[in-house]
């Protein structure tokens, strides 16, 4: 790469695999370093060492996990550039000498070195320099003969110096962007490639329109590090599809369970829009329209990122999501909501309505008609934040409309979507009015007694339980899942080694046990000083999310 032109960041990536040879390496780079997997991807087998006190343990680590994933081992270091931006270069190649680029993707926004969002063009960086950036990687698919789709990608520092980082030989999971800013079908020109044709087209005919966004969907509990999950989705609604400007690329649907043996990816949701602002409200109000349920997903937090004031401006990093932990992480509110209860006993009503036979009787028809006198009923909900119990006096008017009493303070309400609608039926998206103002969102009942909103605009999933919880017992393994004294899973995986045994005397963040999930390891460290009282898992065994695996006694 540097005999072509292009630049690189000092590093090593020889053949000798010693430890002895990387650490004199890593000496030779200067501190901090980044290790990584040589026929790494997707953050696997990937870490940065901060000092040479780490580096064996780090290096140990990342080896392991990229054995896992790759069946290789070797690792390349790279000195590590503080608060970089990931920047990645579409280029296509063909089999008579022809290469092209089809401009540039940022995909800075991380966690474990994993993207989660990612956008073309790159915001902040002027076409002039986007044009250098895809002149070089244009030089570095020639240097290596290339043929193809490829990704060349570059770390680029704050002065929007880049350096290339890696070359992937493959189309990206995020390649629908670039195909939304340029209007091309990147499948179709690897067919034409591959059959000997010349490229589709030359590249002052590639134009870019636009801005695009491609949100990664996954299996996640942001709250806990990211953990990934596994389970069945229960409920899974998407936005709907539009031509050229919402696209949904999945393999999963209702009913279908994420396992613990593959990536957590649900689906990706890509958005084009004329400029950047269009296409981030079109990413909002998308998100919006998704309804999972079953287990936690990163919509919630990916709702956060796309309305953060910096994310915003485009002033974006890889350690954004550290940088802005406090603003992107805020505590749910323990407070019960008037509103909310005011939402759940419109959505619930709308629901039982939903049951009802599409007839045209008249007994199906004028839900709140009586005779006599106006129909009145209690809801009683239990919020899952804090057991907090509210009643609500529900009074049906004649009008079609309700009036609804909580606290002695009452609310006249209505329904305002037409139960009669199918995609109302099939997305179960409540429109009301409540007091002088209308709000819409999505619900879905649970079994009966567990109902969920998905509020437009909002950031949180907020649950209600029609009837008190029950509490159930436990199986005995993770019965002292709230318990100090042990170590628990943090996620569904599998034991890959069991690093104690029972009578050692142990200090705490002592590595106690490694789990992978995903194709990602873990370690699991004490919570405390201690002597290993039981180990309840062996090597091979699959535990679920918060399992005790390793019980601790006091010494």
């Amino acid at each position: 790469m540097s005999d072509a032109g292009v630049p690189i960041i000092p590093g090593y990536h020889g053949e000798d695999q010693s430890v002895e040879k990387l650490r004199l390496e890593a000496d030779r780079i200067g501190y901090p370093v980044m290790l990584k997997a040589v026929r790494g991807g997707g953050g696997k087998g990937m870490r940065i060492c901060e000092s040479p006190k780490d580096f064996e343990a780090m290096l140990e680590s990342a080896k392991s996990e990229a054995m896992k994933a790759f069946a290789n081992s070797d690792m390349l270091i790279e000195k590590f550039v503080v608060k970089p931006r990931h920047v990645e270069v579409q280029v296509f190649c063909d089999k008579l000498g022809n290469a092209v680029h089809l401009f540039e993707r940022d995909c800075s926004v991380q966690r474990r070195h994993q993207k989660i969002i990612e956008e073309a063009p790159a915001p902040g960086v002027s076409r002039d320099r986007a044009s250098q950036l895809g002149e070089v990687a244009v030089k570095a698919a020639k240097a290596v003969n290339y043929v193809g789709a490829g990704t060349v990608e570059f770390v680029m520092d704050k002065d929007l110096n880049f350096y290339f980082m890696e070359m992937n030989t493959r189309l990206q999971v995020e390649h629908p962007i670039t195909e939304m800013i340029t209007g091309q079908d990147l499948v179709e020109w690897q067919f034409k490639v591959a059959e000997g044709s010349p490229l589709p087209l030359s590249q002052s005919e590639i134009q870019v329109n636009g801005h695009s966004f491609e949100a990664r969907i996954y299996a996640e509990d942001p709250d806990s590090n990211f953990m990934p999950g596994a389970g069945a989705l229960t409920r899974l609604v998407a936005p709907e599809p539009v031509a050229n400007e919402v696209r949904i690329e999945t393999g999963v649907e209702q009913g279908d369970d994420v396992s613990v043996h593959y990536d957590p990816l649900i689906a990706k949701l890509v958005v084009w829009g004329q400029d950047r602002s269009l296409a981030l409200r079109k990413l909002a109000s998308s998100l919006d329209s998704y309804q999972i349920l079953g287990l936690k997903t990163n919509i919630c937090f990916l709702k956060a990122l796309s309305s953060h004031e910096a994310f915003i401006k485009g002033d974006v990093n890889t350690d954004f999501i550290p940088d802005n932990y406090g603003s992107l992480f805020k505590s749910s509110d323990s407070n019960v909501n008037n509103e909310s209860v005011l939402k759940a006993c419109l959505a619930l009503i709308y629901l039982r309505r939903l049951q009802l036979p599409k007839s045209g009787s008249p007994w199906n028809t004028l839900h709140n008609f009586r005779i006599n006198s106006e129909e009145s009923e209690v809801f009683k909900w239990r919020s899952p934040i804090n057991n907090e119990t509210v009643s609500a006096n529900v009074k049906f008017l004649s009008s079609g409309g309700f009036s609804i009493e909580i606290d002695c303070e009452a609310t006249n309400c209505e329904i305002l979507t037409d139960w009669k609608q199918l995609d109302s039926v099939s997305h179960n998206n409540v429109r009301c009015k409540i007091g002088d103002h209308i709000v819409t969102f999505g619900a879905a009942l649970a079994h009966q007694s567990t109902l969920s909103l998905f509020p437009s605009g909002s950031s949180e999933i907020i649950e209600w339980h029609v009837e008190p919880v029950q509490k159930t017992k436990m199986d005995d393994k993770a019965s002292k899942s709230g318990s100090d004294k042990s170590a628990m899973a943090p996620m569904t995986g599998i034991i890959d080694k069991v690093l104690v045994k029972v009578g050692d005397v142990i200090r705490m963040n002592d590595p106690l046990v490694v789990m992978t999930a995903m194709k990602m390891e873990y370690t699991i460290k004490a919570p405390k000083d201690g002597m290993v009282q039981s180990v309840l898992f062996n090597s091979g065994d699959t535990v679920n999310r918060h399992t005790v695996i390793v019980d601790i006694a006091d010494q």
